[in-house]
């Protein structure tokens, strides 16, 4: 892969590009706290006659770091990736999207339908948002480490340890790559205008609710929700929704849902499930997809067993083949 800087939707965009120009295209969309590079197991395992574009999003590796308005929802990141394909002139790509990615991915195939040929969704995101409270349900001691650019491991909180122990179910599976995969955790731009975003006290369970800025204000329910606009796209390109169902971190039951923690004790004061019910995230996924299919789309369900966020990294070769059905 080789990187280049393009200027686009006013910031400086880093992206790993790979294969001839004519290729067919492919767009890779990371993940938060990760950058391109969290791509490299897998692109061993495609073909290399693709075109294969790997951006930094903003605030992420190599990227501009401008601010995240989260009132947008994800859309500053999706504005992003158009005005990229315009200067590279890519009119219509299959996109692949990992985690937040996949809510990018989604978002940028609602407002250009044309330019997204297949979407490959990895451990999206629910497309009713993620979690409750916004940057304040984040963990100040991960925020600190990721700040701190610590490489350590030694506590649960530490980037290396989330790493391991959430973004795959097996640590194992990082095998040589654990180093420079760590690398795109550390390149996320802490603060309150990207990651995680400004903290806005509140009345109530938990205690605090999404703020105006930052990425995971942007990510939670009241500014993203793309459910009912997918839905209603005239043209539905195939989806490929593909998932591990050891995933911590986007789950019916995930660690990282404050109710869901509330609801098993680790969280104090949980207020029931009638004021704070936790976030059935992958059955929302797939209800919204039903319904997508009954409106004259299509999507197939791949779920790897044992697995957790990261099927491209636990399982690359499997990963590659559901990607090669999609890429003509």
């Amino acid at each position: 892969m080789a990187g280049m800087l393009v200027s686009a939707h006013g910031i400086e965009q880093n992206l790993l590009v790979r294969g001839p120009l004519d290729g067919p295209p492919v767009l890779l969309v990371h993940g938060n706290c990760s950058s391109a590079a969290y791509w490299a197991p897998l692109l061993r395992h495609l073909p290399e006659q693709w075109r294969i574009v790997a951006p930094d999003l903003r605030g992420y590796g190599d990227t501009e770091t401008a601010p995240v308005d989260a009132t947008r929802g994800l859309k500053d990141f999706s504005d992003d990736l158009a005005a990229l394909l315009d200067v590279l002139g890519l009119a219509s790509v299959v996109v692949v999207g990992h985690s937040m990615g996949g809510g990018i991915a989604t978002q940028l195939l609602i407002d250009h339908p044309g330019r997204v040929k297949a979407l490959v969704l990895e451990s999206p995101l629910s497309p009713y948002g993620f979690g409750l409270g916004g940057a304040g349900a984040v963990n100040p001691g991960f925020v600190a480490a990721l700040a701190a650019g610590d490489r350590s491991g030694d506590a649960p909180t530490t980037p290396r340890a989330v790493l391991r122990t959430c973004y795959v179910a097996d640590p194992e599976s990082l095998g040589d790559d654990e180093e420079a995969l760590l690398d795109t955790v550390l390149s996320t731009a802490v603060g309150e205008g990207n990651y995680p975003g400004d903290v806005v006290p509140a009345e109530g369970w938990p205690g605090v609710r999404a703020g105006t800025r930052g990425v995971a204000n942007a990510m939670d329910p009241g500014y993203h929700n793309v459910a009912d606009d997918l839905i209603k796209l005239a043209g539905k390109p195939p989806i490929a929704w593909v998932r591990g169902d050891s995933d911590v971190i986007v789950s019916d039951t995930s660690a990282f849902d404050l109710a869901y923690l509330g609801k098993i004790g680790v969280v104090p004061g949980w207020p029931g499930e009638q004021i704070a019910p936790p976030q059935p995230m992958v059955r929302q996924t797939r209800e919204v997809l039903d319904r997508y299919a009954a409106a004259g789309g299509s999507y197939r369900e791949f779920t790897f067993e044992g697995v957790g966020h990261s099927p491209h990294i636990e399982r690359p070769e499997e990963f590659a083949a559901i990607l090669r059905e999609h890429v003509h």
